[in-house]
């Protein structure tokens, strides 16, 4: 996959620091707490992955962020609680990627990632040249211009995944939300779609936050990881702090070999009982 020479104008002009910082947040849903306490700060253009056991409230974190799993506690983005926004304007200021995004049969993926352009595209108006500039423009970085025509129902799932990034980088925001940006994906497109997502937050100062399921990709790819358990923070630092045979084992029931790959980031191997 190769990276065309132009490149996307710039996300949310006149904004410089998009750290974002989160303080004890719960959510509650259908009567059990899913998230309890759970802080976390996000450096202005780093990225930061979430991880943990199923059902450990990873998804459940990103809405919250966003506001769509509300409870107490507080979330900064930029200086701005993105809760108080109306949804045009948080969709400016962060883009979010849901796990399983609604992929409509039969529209163009062209139309799909102009659908970035929503909150820009005034009320019962069309989109202008610019927009439509801007989505070409996305799809070219992507190596997805030659699909642009094609229906979304008659991609591979790497194409889709690229695809939903595609529209969430329409958006132009600063800040991305990515859950599970790789579920489903053979280990070949896994790699191609993080190598992406990591090549964008370097060209253009992203502030990403992942769940990933796949603890190795997690250590590989992010600047900073968080271990979810039972709704709580476990765990918060470099991968290799976090990513220890004895906290793998307590919290996701695995036993395991951590090895220090390149740059000093851990790699786990299963290891079999004896």
């Amino acid at each position: 996959m190769t990276r065309a020479a132009r490149t996307i104008p710039a996300p949310t002009p006149g904004r410089t620091d998009m750290t974002i910082m989160a303080r004890d947040l719960d959510v509650t849903l259908d009567g059990r707490q899913v998230l309890r306490g759970v802080s976390l700060e996000v450096p202005h253009g780093s990225w930061t992955a979430v991880i943990g056991p199923n059902g450990a409230g990873k998804s459940t974190l990103l809405r919250a962020i966003l506001g769509l799993r509300p409870g107490p506690g507080e979330v900064s983005i930029a200086g701005t609680d993105p809760r108080t926004l109306k949804p045009r304007e948080r969709a400016r200021l962060v883009a979010y990627a849901p796990q399983s995004p609604s992929l409509p049969a039969g529209m163009a993926v062209f139309d799909y990632t102009l659908l970035g352009r929503s909150p820009y595209i005034p009320y019962l108006g069309r989109e202008s040249a610019r927009d439509r500039a801007i989505a070409a423009e996305v799809l070219e970085r992507l190596d997805l211009t030659g699909l642009a025509g094609r229906p979304l129902d008659r991609l591979s799932g790497g194409e889709r995944q690229r695809v939903v990034l595609a529209r969430a980088l329409a958006q132009q925001a600063s800040v991305l939300l990515l859950d599970e940006p790789t579920t489903a994906l053979d280990i070949g497109h896994q790699q191609q779609v993080l190598e992406l997502i990591d090549r964008l937050r370097l060209a253009d100062r992203l502030t990403v936050v992942t769940t990933i399921h796949d603890l190795t990709l997690a250590g590989q790819y992010a600047d900073g990881l968080l271990l979810l358990s039972g709704g709580r923070v476990a765990a918060a630092g470099p991968p290799a702090e976090v990513l220890t045979r004895d906290t793998v084992a307590a919290h996701f029931d695995a036993r395991v070999q951590v090895t220090t790959g390149a740059g000093g980031r851990p790699i786990l191997s299963p290891e079999r009982p004896r």
